[in-house]
C-alpha cells in the first residue's frame, strides 16, 4: 500500500513540475541593468500556487561565482504571467565578487555571464522545483574606444609621437578599465588589420590607464622609411572587452627646417613620472608654472642607465607664475649623447616636478 501512495506522489510531483514553464527573456549582449534579469515568462496549467526565484550569476570565463538573488513570494494562477524586477522585488542579494554592482538598478560590469534560474513552490518546510534555466550573455559597451590622434595614414613629425584615444561608454560598465595598447610594422601586400593579429609588435603597452601613451625612447625606434598600424583595446581587468579600428601612420624624414624649430620647444613639467620623454639636443628646455612663488628653484639630472647616478645639480632662477627655462648641456662632459636622463625640479614645498629625456649631441 505504501509503495502505491509513494509512486502516487511522485506521478503528481512530475505532473505538477511539467504543467509550469519559465521562460528568461535576456538580450544576448550589450549593457545591461541587473533589473533587466528578472525579465521572465512564466506559464502554468495548474491551480494558484505561490512561487519564488533563484538567480545565480556566474563568470564565464573563469566559473566564479559573481551574485545570487532569490525573489519574494509569487501568487502563480492559472495561465502567463510576464514578471519584471518589480514583480519580485524586495530582492534578497548576496555578492561574491568586489567587482559586482551593491545599487539594484546598477549596470552589470563588461565581461562574459551566465545566468542560471530556479523556480520553487513553497510547500511548507520544503520547497519543490518546478523549473530551470539557463543562458549566457554578454555585457559589452555600446560604444567601443575610438582612436583619435595621430589620424589615420597621417604622417607623424618626430620619432616620438604621442597617441590619444577616447574610453568605450559607457564607462560605468568597467570596474577596472585599462588598455593594451599595439604598434605593428606594416609588410606589404597586408591590411592593417591583418598585420596587428599576425606580426610582431614593435611596441605593446599592457594593463595601461590613461587615455594617451608618448612613443618611449627606450622602445625600438620607428623607421621614416615604413609604415606602422595601431590599434587599443579595452580590458576589464583582465577580461578582454572592445577593440578600435586600426589605424597607420608614417614618420616624416627629418629636416633641417624641423630640428631648427625643436631647438625652440619648451615642454610642461609633471609632477608624476609617466613613459613620455622627450628628445633635446645642447640644452635641456621646459616649461615651469611657479605656484609656490619661490625666487629660486633647485634641480638634479638623474642618468636612467642601471647606476641611476645623479649626474647633475643646480639652481635656476625663477619668477611666479609661468617660466620657460633652459639648462645648457653643451660643455657639461657627465651628460652622454645617445643616453637618456631625468630632469627634476624641487621648490620650497618640496614638491618634484620632472620630465624624462634623451640627449642627442649635436
Amino acid at each position: 500500500m505504501k509503495s502505491y501512495i509513494i509512486i502516487a506522489l511522485l506521478w503528481l510531483s512530475i505532473q505538477t513540475n511539467a504543467q509550469v514553464s519559465m521562460t528568461v527573456q535576456l538580450p544576448p549582449t550589450g549593457v545591461l541593468q541587473k533589473a533587466q534579469l528578472w525579465n521572465i515568462l512564466l506559464v502554468s496549467a495548474s491551480s494558484s500556487m505561490n512561487v519564488f526565484i533563484e538567480l545565480r550569476v556566474t563568470d564565464a570565463e573563469t566559473n566564479q561565482p559573481v551574485l545570487t538573488g532569490v525573489s519574494r513570494s509569487i501568487l502563480l494562477n492559472k495561465g502567463a504571467k510576464q514578471l519584471q524586477a518589480g514583480d519580485v522585488s524586495p530582492v534578497t542579494y548576496e555578492y561574491l565578487s568586489v567587482a559586482a554592482d551593491r545599487n539594484a538598478n546598477g549596470l552589470l560590469t563588461a565581461g562574459n555571464y551566465i545566468a542560471c534560474y530556479s523556480l520553487f513552490q513553497e510547500s511548507g518546510e520544503v520547497n519543490t522545483l518546478l523549473a530551470e534555466d539557463c543562458l549566457p550573455f554578454t555585457v559589452e559597451p555600446v560604444s567601443p574606444p575610438l582612436l583619435n590622434s595621430p589620424a589615420d595614414e597621417s604622417v607623424v613629425e618626430g620619432n616620438l609621437p604621442q597617441f590619444t584615444w577616447l574610453p568605450p561608454t559607457p564607462i560605468t560598465i568597467y570596474s577596472d578599465l585599462n588598455y593594451t595598447f599595439t604598434i605593428v610594422e606594416l609588410h606589404t601586400g597586408q591590411s592593417a588589420a591583418e598585420a596587428i593579429q599576425a606580426n610582431i609588435p614593435v611596441y605593446r603597452s599592457v594593463y595601461y590607464k590613461d587615455l594617451f601613451l608618448n612613443y618611449p625612447v627606450s622602445a625600438v625606434a620607428l623607421d621614416t622609411s615604413k609604415t606602422y598600424a595601431w590599434t587599443v583595446t579595452a580590458n576589464n581587468g583582465n577580461t578582454f572587452s572592445a577593440q578600435t579600428d586600426v589605424w597607420t601612420f608614417k614618420i616624416k624624414p627629418v629636416t633641417t627646417d624641423t630640428v631648427a624649430a625643436v631647438k625652440y620647444a619648451y615642454v610642461q613639467l609633471k609632477k608624476e613620472i609617466d613613459g613620455s620623454a622627450i628628445t633635446c639636443s645642447g640644452a635641456f628646455q621646459c616649461g615651469y608654472t611657479n605656484d609656490a612663488n619661490d625666487s629660486t628653484v633647485i634641480y638634479e639630472i638623474v642618468s636612467l642607465n642601471a647606476s641611476q647616478k645623479i649626474v647633475k645639480t643646480g639652481t635656476l632662477s625663477v619668477k611666479p607664475g609661468m617660466n620657460l627655462l633652459e639648462v645648457d648641456f653643451g660643455s657639461d662632459k657627465n651628460i652622454s649623447s645617445g643616453q637618456s636622463y631625468l630632469f627634476r625640479l624641487q621648490n620650497r614645498r618640496r614638491e618634484k616636478w620632472q620630465m624624462k629625456f634623451y640627449y642627442q649631441k649635436k
